[in-house]
């Protein structure tokens, strides 16, 4: 998924709970430490998570929806 979206930093979701509660707000995190996120905890990948043949989206943003329906 993270060469499919290009970074793991477009897998991770900043509307985490978890992501004020640990500070991360006032951290500057690296490609490394988006890893290490969404490895330990899964609120912090971003969802849906939906592939298409070789294409993913990411979010449920009107647009991400949009594309994915066109895509349908």
């Amino acid at each position: 998924m993270k060469k499919m979206a290009g970074s793991y930093e477009a897998l991770f979701s900043r509307v985490a709970l978890k992501y004020r509660a640990l500070g991360l707000d006032k951290k500057k995190l690296t490609e490394d430490n988006y890893k290490k996120y969404i490895l330990e905890e899964y609120t912090f990948l971003k969802r849906p998570v939906i592939i298409i043949k070789d294409k993913i989206f990411v979010g449920n943003s009107k647009n991400t929806i949009a594309t994915v329906k066109a895509e349908l």
